[in-house]
């Protein structure tokens, strides 16, 4: 196991990070309130800690996980302490009523980050297809991801597996968009009667 790095401490901080200590990684989390991830570490237990906002994450693997419109900031502030890093981006770009997204095919805010990110960092998109209740849950998922890199994928790939998910390769950035139309078909379904403890999976015969 290792450890993983949180940049924020929300909602899905909450899930992924609880769910992840249960799995044995150490968590750590960053957050511009630094009383709130301190809660938040406390709460998530394991040996969590919290990093100074802005610096060098511990983690190899960095959860991005802001809200979509502080998305790219976050990591332009970072800068090069997140060189060499393998970056998760979980956000949703849904438009205000969450019936479309506000992003357009080949500029993603997976890709925006991209453009961003320092030298030697890879981005790969993953959890944004999983109600953060649902992680929660700790029970089998299937999970979604996608990126360029080979390396950075099959790592995210183990980090998946070892939260009892299945991981599925959806493909290279280009279909980080398709991942993000994929978080509104998730939500249609729960607002039209499935609920939402549902979860999106793929049947492999």
């Amino acid at each position: 196991m290792t450890t993983i790095s949180i940049i924020g401490s929300g909602n899905m901080a909450t899930a992924i990070g609880t769910r992840a200590a249960k799995h044995g990684h150490t968590i750590e989390i960053m957050s511009r309130n630094r009383a709130k991830a301190q809660a938040l570490a406390d709460q998530i237990g394991n040996g969590a800690t919290v990093g100074t906002f802005g610096a060098r994450p511990v983690g190899d693997i960095v959860i991005v996980a802001v809200l979509y419109a502080s998305a790219v900031d976050v990591v332009e502030h970072y800068g090069d302490a997140l060189a060499s890093k393998v970056l998760i981006d979980i956000t949703n770009p849904f438009n205000a009523d969450a019936s479309g997204v506000v992003t357009t095919a080949g500029n993603s805010v997976s890709q925006q980050i991209a453009a961003v990110a320092p030298e030697g960092a890879h981005v790969v998109k993953a959890f944004n297809t999983i109600f953060g209740g649902v992680i929660a849950e700790d029970k089998p998922l299937d999970a979604f991801y996608a990126g360029d890199s080979a390396e950075a994928k099959a790592r995210v790939a183990a980090f998946l597996e070892s939260l009892g998910m299945r991981a599925l390769d959806a493909g290279g950035l280009e279909m980080t968009h398709v991942l993000e139309w994929a978080g509104i078909l998730l939500v249609g379904l729960a607002r039209s009667g499935a609920g939402f403890d549902i979860a999106l999976g793929a049947e492999v015969r």
